[in-house]
């Protein structure tokens, strides 16, 4: 059974394969997620018109980085930072493990138990 729909918009999907490498190319970025180039070029567009990821050019290739301090877009999810979803789907140990240290560390902010 083919999925025709996924958890992550294709700006998180690039937002994930920046901060996985950010020395990518378009194309590779492109190719990895199955989408166009051009998708691929107008996705950075909008990342670093919005502040998420700052462009460097590095000769003649661009280095990408993100913004991981900045909080989410949404307006539910200001709490959090691009930073701390990105450990989530990228960062050392199993997803379960992280969800649990950031629910823990929410909690320990908010005062809750």
């Amino acid at each position: 059974m083919v999925t025709s729909w996924s958890f992550l918009t294709n700006h998180a999907r690039v937002l994930l394969c920046v901060a996985h490498d950010p020395g990518a190319r378009l194309r590779d970025i492109a190719a990895s997620l199955d989408i166009t180039e051009r998708s691929a070029f107008g996705i950075i567009t909008d990342l670093v018109e919005a502040g998420y990821v700052v462009k460097e050019k590095d000769g003649r290739r661009n280095r990408y980085h993100v913004q991981a301090h900045l909080p989410l877009p949404e307006p539910a999810s200001r709490e959090r930072t691009i930073g701390e979803v990105l450990a989530l789907l990228v960062g050392a140990g199993s997803a379960a493990n992280q969800a649990g240290r950031l629910a823990g560390a929410q909690r320990a902010d908010t005062g809750l138990q």
